[in-house]
């Protein structure tokens, strides 16, 4: 008998930077406003399964990340393996273009952790020069 492996399993609070106190913004990378944070869960190279995919994303509805995945197959960013199984186990995975997006989504991310107190410094400022309007 074979010994299979598995993963680590991702963390509900991927997204949650705790020295920020809210959760991630979304940074849109080819058109779509999840891609970085499906981008985030598959980094470490490991096959993932949509289920899996679900636990740190789980604000997004099922429709939605349905889509995301789709439309970063189609940009050649991640990979979709269906495997020959009884249910079929389909699990999705970077490409080389996929992870190229890396690099610049870590610099990104860095300046968002930089700016981020500037950030909501800036939207209270809207928000209450709009409530006085």
């Amino acid at each position: 008998m074979i010994e299979k492996s598995f993963p680590e399993p991702l963390s509900p609070s991927l997204f949650h930077d705790p020295g920020c106190g809210v959760p991630a913004q979304p940074i849109r990378v080819g058109g779509g406003k999840w891609t970085a944070m499906v981008l985030r869960c598959l980094e470490d190279g490991t096959p993932r399964r949509f289920s899996e995919l679900r636990v740190p994303l789980h604000w997004i509805t099922p429709k939605v990340l349905t889509e995301t995945l789709r439309a970063m197959e189609r940009d050649g960013f991640l990979a979709r393996t269906v495997h020959d199984e009884n249910p079929p186990r389909v699990e999705y995975a970077l490409t080389d273009l996929g992870r190229s997006l890396l690099t610049p989504l870590d610099a990104a991310c860095a300046w968002a952790r930089t700016h981020a107190p500037e950030v909501t410094e800036a939207r209270a400022a809207y928000e209450q020069a709009g409530s006085m309007a």
